[in-house]
């Protein structure tokens, strides 16, 4: 919990300011890329006092000599009373230009480090590094906790877009921001003077003129001695002063030499503040490295992105958090009903399951689960708990199992409802851990654990029906989620089937509307909002945007108002619907074998899958039903995908006919060539009722146990996925 506190409130905090850095660091990584592309370096070999006398060939006046970090060669010089700066040719002292330091107005330089503020911007700036530094360590800390460790750090990301596009631009930043941070804070601590970089005063020498003319360069043993690659500048005796020296700065330190004599008169090694200050200034420049420098500059024009979508997560959460009616104090309450959200969504559950508690009679006090206390006049506990990551808590949730364990028991039953995401592997951990160490106290239950997969209206309406059961009320839970806006779809056409057990269904093809939909592949899901509904029904998709039509199976339930409405629909007619996406199931793009297994309706997305496969990516396809004559969807258009090289192979089972089976025991027969497969780095998706995933899941497990393997691995690679109605 500290960490995700400390990464929400430094972004919102510094955030802003953050962001003018790193918007001016990316113009200013600009500045080596440009050096490095000018630079005419040196010869390895090239002696300093052989640079000199080219360098005084060709520029006169020249009074000082810098090797640039980028390898280029910059000569100071006075002419006529003119100060000039001029690039160089090393290997002959031929002028190549003017020199100017940075293509950009000093104001920006000076907006990057002071905020134009002076000593105070300075300040202000270095503690902004400060807190980047803790907020990209923060940030790495949450990274890997939500991908599993540095293992799956590359791995697939899942969530909505805003955390998708946070956790990636994290992974671009995070620890390049680090590096950058602390870097900064170096080169504060010298501009305070808290690391001094002038440790030893200089010494008091001067060149002692006698009967001889001073030397020249390639008559000085220090400079003969020393290779441009190692001089980073070299200030040339003045003419008008001959008690000048010649004084030579490398990286291991700086040196004074008699013009006259040619004897090193002093020589001071640089200290380790000075080697500290050097590789800070490398590493938050990019000076003389310039892949680390557009490294920088990737890492700064990602920071925008970075903060907006830490901006929009946090006020989603914040905006998601209903207020609630009549919430009774806890004292007076005979039901409470205790919140884990990290998101914010499960509130609106809390939300319906508070206001149906109230309207049949109930004193219901609702609050968050880290606020965990009963009263002894409380009868009933609901604890509605989601799931963060690979099985933590929400943050603001972190403690709660510690309070938990510190309040005596009750005569109050409890109910856990977990919340999660079934592509992760570790879906309602932290639910279930909560129902553990609830039980292990003694509290009493009067539901057993269940797990809402995705914010389903529909799991929580079933969960709400077998609560009512259970208490003996008219439980009335009225959940009614926020729903994007929707677009009319056209029905163009469709393909209607009898059904394996009585239950018709049709595969419905809608005309892609010419706007308001976004980019859709196979596997995303579709909610269809039927006429007086409040509530969406999903539905997988059999189709991508790619196609130019939107797709879906639908099988009429007893008793469905949607797909009865659908089921209704003739060509011309409109239903309203919008897109959310299914990361966590939709294929990547990649060569790797796919291993496709569905049963019924299920095998819509997997139909799509293959539709869209192209570039004959391997597929193999396991797919149940119950009669090849009733309900074989897509019968007619798998073998075509076949013989065009889109599906490499299809099994088939009917279990309604003699001979037949059911689609794990098709996967138990072919066992050798599953395991080949995933032997191959196959993805495997599986579709269809929770009945068949399950068996689906032993089979695989029962399989893969012998190989040292298991479902649990592959769900941890982002392999298996699975889509479940």
């Amino acid at each position: 919990m500290v960490w995700r506190q400390i990464h929400r409130w430094l972004g919102l905090v510094a955030g802003a300011l953050a962001l003018v850095l790193g918007i001016t660091g990316t113009l200013l990584a600009l500045d080596p890329l440009r050096n490095a592309w000018q630079a005419a370096p040196a010869a390895q070999d090239l002696p300093v006092a052989t640079l000199v006398q080219r360098v005084q060939a060709n520029v006169p006046g020249a009074e000082e000599i810098r090797h640039l970090p980028s390898g280029g060669i910059v000569v100071h010089a006075f002419d006529n009373g003119q100060a000039q700066a001029l690039r160089v040719d090393p290997a002959d002292g031929r002028v190549l230009g003017g020199y100017e330091p940075s293509l950009l107005p000093r104001w920006v330089k000076n907006l990057h480090r002071s905020l134009l503020l002076g000593d105070a911007g300075r300040m202000t700036a270095a503690v902004v590094a400060l807190a980047m530094l803790v907020l990209s360590v923060s940030g790495l800390v949450l990274l890997l906790r939500r991908m599993g460790g540095w293992r799956q750090l590359a791995g697939p990301v899942r969530g909505t877009l805003a955390q998708r596009l946070h956790v990636l631009a994290g992974r671009v930043i995070l620890l390049v921001l680090a590096v950058s941070a602390a870097a900064a804070l170096v080169m504060s601590a010298a501009t305070f003077g808290l690391l001094p970089l002038d440790a030893v005063a200089e010494p008091d020498v001067a060149s002692i003129q006698g009967s001889q003319a001073a030397l020249r360069a390639d008559q000085l043993p220090l400079l003969q001695e020393l290779r441009v690659q190692d001089l980073r500048k070299l200030n040339l005796p003045a003419a008008d002063d001959p008690q000048d020296t010649w004084r030579v700065t490398t990286a291991q330190g700086q040196g004074w030499v008699d013009r006259y004599s040619g004897q090193t008169l002093a020589w001071q090694d640089a200290t380790a503040a000075q080697r500290v200050h050097d590789w800070a200034l490398l590493l938050h420049t990019g000076e003389g490295a310039w892949v680390w420098a557009l490294v920088l500059g990737v890492m700064g024009a990602s920071i925008p992105l970075f903060w907006t979508t830490g901006v929009v997560l946090w006020w989603q959460a914040r905006r998601s958090r209903p207020r609630m009616a009549n919430n009774s104090p806890l004292a007076q309450a005979d039901s409470l009903v205790f919140v884990a959200s990290e998101g914010g969504t499960t509130w609106g559950f809390a939300q319906a399951l508070h206001a149906a508690l109230v309207s049949t009679g109930q004193r219901v006090h609702t609050t968050a689960l880290e606020h965990w206390r009963v009263p002894p006049t409380a009868r009933q506990v609901y604890v509605l708990a989601a799931t963060y990551g690979d099985g933590q808590a929400p943050a603001h949730a972190a403690r709660a199992l510690d309070a938990i364990t510190r309040q005596p028991v009750t005569g109050a039953q409890v109910t856990v409802l977990g919340f999660g995401d079934r592509q992760f592997p570790a879906f309602c951990a932290y639910a279930e851990a909560l129902e553990q160490a609830l039980c292990a106290q003694g509290w009493p239950t009067l539901l057993p654990l269940e797990r809402i997969h995705q914010q389903s209206a529909q799991e929580f309406a079933r969960w709400g029906r077998a609560l009512s059961q259970a208490l003996g009320l008219p439980l009335q839970i009225d959940y009614q989620p926020r729903l994007p806006r929707t677009v009319a779809l056209t029905l163009a056409a469709r393909q209607d089937f009898p059904g394996g057990a009585g239950e018709p269904a049709a595969i419905l093809r809608f005309a892609l509307p010419a706007r308001g939909l976004p980019r859709f592949a196979a596997g995303d899901l579709i909610g269809i909002v039927a006429p007086g509904q409040a509530v969406p029904r999903y539905y997988s998709l059999a189709s991508g945007t790619r196609d130019g039509f939107v797709e879906i199976c639908v099988r009429r339930m007893p008793g469905g108002v949607c797909s009865s409405h659908l089921h209704a629909l003739q060509a011309g007619d409109s239903v309203q619907a919008f897109i959310r996406s299914n990361p966590g199931f939709v294929l990547p793009a990649g060569r790797a074998p796919v291993l496709l297994i569905g049963a019924g309706t299920g095998v819509a997305p997997l139909a799509g899958f293959i539709r869209d496969n192209t570039r004959h990516r391997p597929m193999h396809l396991y797919y149940g039903a119950r009669h090849p004559e009733r309900d074989f969807y897509f019968g007619t258009e798998l073998p075509s995908w076949q013989a065009d090289g889109r599906l490499a192979g299809l099994h088939t089972t009917f279990s309604r006919i003699p001979g037949g089976g059911y689609v794990q025991e098709v996967l138990r027969r072919d066992a050798t060539q599953v395991l080949a497969l995933i032997a191959q780095g196959a993805l495997v998706r599986v579709c269809g009722s929770r009945a068949m995933a399950q068996g689906v899941a032993q089979v695989l497990d029962a399989l893969l146990g012998p190989q040292g393997q298991s479902l649990a691995q592959l769900k941890e690679q982002g392999r298996y996925a699975e889509d479940l109605f």
